[in-house]
């Protein structure tokens, strides 16, 4: 890279792992365009956002699910997650080198074998419109929500979720692999769901939120199918 490469011609002995390391934690990023996550189709069916206004007091009364992209050593991969509103518990996620339908419809599975939602809410993406979906969360029971186009604070929780594994461990690990990434995640997201405090919960986990809301041992991790 193009800094990397300066600092060296200043006689500073310097890599790029080291220089990327560095501007995240400045909070410095390159001028280039990134993966986009969220692409539409007009053919499929768009719902109304159903949670403006709604008061959420329970577990399993809201689940959320949304897909970012990962930087790697060489390119990039997806990671999508499904969160329950109320406790910012995460149920579910997977990751993917492509952004087919697939593999969010597989991360839903795994959640609906453990719980059903009242209402799913998404974004507007072509892959929680797609009918394969949006036919699996209704079959399940529940109803579904989508943010407005452009509204990334309609789904402020995971977005924040997506913040958080970043910065606490996707920068700083700055995975080569598939493998290691799959792994370093399942280990971030057991601490997060069961060692993490946050202030929005009083300072407890997300798991003891989730489960203490619902009666129930804490005894699940957040499940991926890969």
């Amino acid at each position: 890279m193009e800094v990397t490469a300066h600092l060296c011609s200043m006689g500073y002995e310097i890599n790029s792992k080291r220089v990327r390391r560095l501007m995240r934690r400045m909070g410095l990023e390159a001028l280039h365009p990134k993966p986009r996550t969220t692409r539409t189709d007009k053919e499929n069916l768009v719902y109304p956002y159903l949670l403006r206004g709604l008061e959420i007091n329970r577990a399993n009364q809201v689940w959320c699910s949304d897909i970012t992209y990962v930087p790697m050593k060489q390119g990039f991969m997806y990671l999508v997650a499904i969160m329950d509103w109320f406790s910012r518990y995460v149920l579910t996620w997977e990751i993917s080198n492509s952004l087919d339908a697939h593999f969010c419809l597989r991360c839903l599975r795994h959640a609906l074998d453990s719980a059903k939602p009242e209402i799913f809410n998404t974004d507007q993406g072509v892959q929680f419109t797609s009918r394969a979906f949006t036919s699996t969360v209704e079959g399940a029971g529940a109803r579904v929500s989508m943010d407005g186009r452009g509204r990334v604070l309609d789904n402020i929780f995971i977005e924040r979720l997506w913040r958080s594994v970043k910065y606490e461990d996707i920068y700083i690990k700055d995975y080569g692999t598939g493998q290691e990434l799959r792994r370093g995640l399942r280990s971030y997201f057991r601490f997060y769901n069961h060692e993490s405090v946050h202030q929005g919960l009083s300072y407890s986990t997300p798991a003891k939120v989730y489960f203490g809301n619902q009666g129930v041992e804490l005894c699940s991790q957040p499940r991926s199918g890969l």
